[in-house]
């Protein structure tokens, strides 16, 4: 008697993607992570003025503001790959472009225009790579692997931005320190075009869907204006801003030591730690909602940020990074989960999209503001701006406790 075959395996994220889907994904990420101060670095050494620079680089932010969520809406409704292709493709034109005007005698108008042109045409790729793992797990994993298998995911992707908007300003630094300030620009449209490209042909891909699937699966656009999901955008733009004044406020830092092109290596003492807290997100208990998470991880930043105020030699920079990368990582994984869970039917991508959207706006005004500041003011004064942006982070899960009342389930994936 021959033995019936074997139960089929239950199927996994990684049987679904391949195993080639996340390295791709993790440096088809690395040309947005390396923009805001890649135009930084540009526009200071074609131009000449720091706060030029900075302004330019807010302006690479109003494009992702202004362009991003439309670019999520467009992979909703169209599918990832068509969008990824073409705004892949014209943002490597866009870089290449600005590396160029930048350095030549055009009005200084026609480098703020490159600026925004290339934050509106960034590819989504972060947000885009949640979205197809929240789908492939909501969609082919059974019900009971579910929850863990979102936290995990969702802590990994969180702890790949780390990685990322760690070393994309030590690329940035090592490309303009060795070939010249064009030289980020340039490797970021190359990259772009490589990788995005690869990310977007991958078999993982949300297709388009018709009509009618439209109009059975996706959630009229009223729903993405909820308090619940606008507050954890306010909450993922505070993070933005504490990323981007924090690196301006310690390159300042640095600076007046002598040393300004060391910030970057300081600067990953925090995030080599933000993302192995990020990992073990995946690991705490159930009963400790996101609900209680939000608070608690922007107190743990809110007591690096005021550790800040108190550092006037380099140990004391060290401590306070350390303990600000206890909460970062675990506070982005947290918001991140949120906005998964709160994303209303058809509009993952829309969703993720607004977040990474609010990510990198908040990242690219505070840079602006703090370098602005720290020029013109000082560097104590500039260092107050990452503490203003973990009070706003607090005072936003604050809010989030308050609408989500006492109606949260006790599983980690209760709001």
């Amino acid at each position: 008697m021959q033995n019936p075959d074997p139960a089929p395996a239950a199927p996994t994220v990684i049987s679904r993607t391949g195993t080639a889907y996340f390295p791709i994904a993790l440096v088809s990420r690395l040309p947005y992570a390396m923009m805001v101060i890649g135009v930084l670095t540009l526009v200071v050494a074609a131009r000449g003025s720091i706060e030029l620079g900075g302004l330019n680089s807010a302006m690479v932010g109003l494009g992702v503001a202004f362009c991003g969520p439309l670019i999520g809406a467009a992979a909703d409704r169209f599918g990832q790959r068509p969008t990824l292709l073409i705004t892949g493709a014209l943002n490597s034109v866009v870089l290449g472009a600005l590396a160029w005007v930048a350095f030549s005698d055009l009005p200084v108008w026609t480098v703020f225009l490159g600026s925004l042109l290339a934050g509106a045409t960034a590819p989504q790729v972060s947000p885009m790579s949640r979205s197809r793992l929240v789908t492939i797990i909501k969609q082919d994993l059974p019900a009971q692997k579910r929850p863990r298998a979102l936290s995990s995911f969702l802590a990994y992707e969180s702890a790949a931005d780390e990685v990322i908007f760690v070393f994309g300003p030590v690329a940035v630094g090592l490309l303009a320190t060795t070939l010249g300030a064009w030289a980020p620009m340039v490797g970021a449209a190359i990259l772009t075009l490589i990788f995005v490209t690869a990310f977007a042909l991958h078999h993982t891909s949300a297709p388009p869907q018709s009509a009618a699937e439209r109009a059975a699966t996706l959630a009229p656009a009223s729903e993405l204006w909820r308090p619940t999901l606008l507050v954890t955008v306010l909450g993922i733009f505070a993070v933005g801003a504490f990323f981007g004044s924090m690196l301006t406020s310690l390159t300042s830092f640095m600076q007046d030591r002598g040393a300004a092109e060391q910030a970057g290596l300081y600067y990953g003492v925090m995030g080599v730690g933000s993302a192995i807290f990020a990992i073990a997100v995946a690991f705490l208990p159930a009963r400790f909602t996101l609900r209680y998470r939000w608070p608690l991880f922007a107190i743990l930043i809110l007591a690096g940020t005021v550790l800040l105020q108190t550092a006037h030699d380099i140990p004391g920079m060290l401590l306070s990074l350390a303990v600000m990368g206890i909460g970062v990582g675990p506070l982005l994984v947290t918001l991140y989960s949120f906005g998964a869970h709160r994303s209303p039917a058809g509009r993952s991508a829309t969703v993720m999209t607004m977040l990474g959207s609010g990510l990198m706006v908040g990242q690219s005004a505070a840079a602006a503001v703090t370098g602005i500041v720290a020029d013109q003011i000082g560097t104590q004064e500039a260092l107050l701006f990452p503490l203003y942006s973990a009070l706003i982070a607090l005072a936003a899960g604050l809010v989030n406790w308050a609408l989500t009342g006492n109606t949260a389930r006790h599983t980690a994936a209760a709001e």
